[in-house]
């Protein structure tokens, strides 16, 4: 369909998860890569795919984004994520316990060899991501890009406990928990090197974790059974 009418510039959402189990912290986009899971397969394939079209015509242009971890919420409280069941994303999770809606938060391992024990993630606010697609589309404007991966993140690593305190201070409500086993393709520790897309998009992460914590409690507050009406 993109050849059919002569698109040839794609910016494509990919993940970090392609950096699979990272040797060296905060991570950079030349780093080798390889994947723990099955989503993160996917995400290298169509990477692969893309530069492929790219080394047979080099009049494509591709903006590989690595997203870290996307949360937050609009700031408006009138989108936010709303998974059904059990959330697999940690946010959304901590925010449904946090409201009432689930009874407990499962924290997969406290055995990581982390300051304490915890999964240590990047989190990115989706604003921030958003503006960085935005970035993104007008460097494409102004001049090609040919294929190019570009990591989105803060540079900062929160633990899932990090979280979990940060989230109970924005909305002064308890957080229960309890440890459960690791998920299996699960790794300690990933945070971005992001100097990358401040040199090439002259984008940067503006919003920390107390924002990112603050916008999701104003949406799961203000929308306790997310976008269902019953």
């Amino acid at each position: 369909m993109l050849q059919r009418y002569d698109c040839k510039n794609i910016v494509f959402s990919s993940s970090a998860t392609v950096y699979g189990l990272a040797k060296t912290m905060p991570v950079k986009e030349d780093a080798p890569l390889g994947t723990t899971n099955p989503y993160g397969n996917t995400k290298l394939f169509i990477e692969e795919i893309l530069k492929d079209v790219y080394k047979s015509d080099s009049s494509w242009n591709a903006v590989v984004l690595r997203y870290f971890n996307p949360v937050g919420a609009h700031p408006s409280g009138l989108i936010g994520e709303d998974p059904s069941g059990i959330p697999n994303n940690l946010m959304p999770y901590i925010a449904q316990v946090a409201v009432g809606r689930l009874p407990e938060l499962s924290v997969f391992g406290n055995d990581y060899e982390t300051h304490d024990g915890t999964g240590v993630r990047d989190y990115i606010h989706v604003v921030d991501l958003a503006k960085g697609h935005v970035a993104a589309l007008h460097k494409m404007e102004k001049s090609p890009t040919g294929w190019v991966a570009v990591n989105l993140g803060t540079g900062k690593g929160y633990s899932v406990l990090d979280m979990v305190n940060a989230f109970h201070k924005a909305s002064g409500k308890p957080v229960p928990y309890k440890i459960v086993p690791r998920r299996e393709g699960d790794v300690a520790v990933l945070y971005a090197d992001p100097s990358f897309a401040q040199e090439f998009l002259g984008w940067k992460a503006e919003l920390g974790i107390d924002e990112m914590c603050r916008d999701t409690w104003k949406w799961q507050s203000s929308n306790p059974q997310g976008y269902r009406t019953k």
